[in-house]
């Protein structure tokens, strides 16, 4: 039995290890661009706004509007899934609310805590240990993150932008700036083409896939760039800030969620051990697009997926050998 554990724990590194692998070189390749001169310090925040405008929306747009609602309504995942980020997100909003930040701040790290990289990590982690079975899952997962607690975040950081003035312009302010967000309104649109039952043409979706696609690659090349030429502009990591994310992100998270699925709502084990799994997945590349977005928190975002990634190597296989 303790043999066939091994070997079962093996097998899991040895995935992850594959998956993470190509996000290690993306990282890498940004930071040698950087390094060597091949690009300057501005490509970092060009390519960022290249994935916020284009390549994000697209992304978004896609997944939304070829959702298949009958397939993905999962209310006890939804809620196990929900709560943990709901809980990670309120709390560290509250504890870095608590010392001398900006709000907006608070929002992107709370965003560094709660948001999973379940989009590039969990598809090909959730084949390789629970099978095809957990793809709807998985779906809703990514729904969650990149819709709800995105969107969450981003109302958070536009009103407190504004915040000092009347109550209407505020109002008037931060809808404006939410009309006009990229990041909402390509889900919305998707949303909308989704209960239309429109269809897309196929030169229309071929396009939204090649763009959509250079999402996370431009994202992590970014990141590595980001690191390049963070120490020539004096860029101070706060080491507290990022221990407390990452321990948020990889204990505290899978945690919640584990307890909330399994002895809280009695969930299938199956179901459990998907949204443990994927609550325990790394920081993802989206807390870095809106801390770049609005010109936040840069520097500890781009440190705590970096960080996060490489213990999850560890910290995954770990969570998995608690509730298989």
């Amino acid at each position: 039995m303790d043999g066939l554990y091994a070997l079962r724990y093996r097998r899991v590194v040895l995935a992850i290890l594959l998956i993470v692998l190509p996000i290690f070189a993306l990282i890498l390749a940004g930071w040698l661009s950087g390094r060597t001169g091949v690009l300057g310090a501005p490509a970092a925040r060009e390519i960022n706004r290249f994935v916020v405008w284009l390549a994000l929306p697209a992304l978004l747009f896609d997944i939304i509007a070829h959702v298949r609602w009958s397939e993905i309504w999962r209310p006890g995942f939804v809620a196990a899934t929900a709560a943990g980020m709901a809980l990670i997100f309120a709390l560290t909003v509250l504890i870095r609310g608590c010392e001398p930040h900006h709000v907006a701040d608070g929002a992107v790290d709370g965003l560094n805590a709660a948001y999973p990289n379940n989009g590039f990590m969990g598809f090909p982690i959730g084949l390789a240990v629970l099978g095809r079975e957990s793809l709807p899952l998985i779906t809703v997962s990514v729904l969650l993150t990149i819709c709800l607690l995105f969107a969450i975040a981003i109302v958070i950081i536009e009103a407190s932008l504004h915040r000092g003035k009347g109550g209407r312009a505020i109002l008037a302010q931060v809808g404006g700036a939410l009309v006009r967000n990229p990041l909402l309104v390509a889900p919305v649109l998707g949303a909308v083409t989704a209960l239309s039952g429109v269809v897309i043409p196929q030169p229309v979706e071929a396009f939204l896939k090649l763009l959509g696609g250079a999402t996370s690659p431009c994202a992590l090349v970014s990141i590595g760039l980001f690191l390049a030429h963070q120490r020539g502009v004096g860029g101070r990591i706060d080491g507290r800030a990022v221990a407390l994310l990452v321990g948020l992100k990889l204990v505290v998270q899978p945690a919640v969620t584990g307890v909330v699925a399994g002895p809280l709502l009695g969930l299938p084990h199956p179901v459990v051990v998907a949204a443990v799994l994927l609550a325990a997945l790394p920081t993802g590349t989206g807390p870095y697009m809106v801390a770049e977005y609005y010109g936040r928190e840069g520097a500890t975002t781009s440190r705590v997926i970096l960080i996060s990634t490489i213990l999850s190597i560890v910290t995954i296989p770990l969570w998995l050998s608690l509730w298989l």
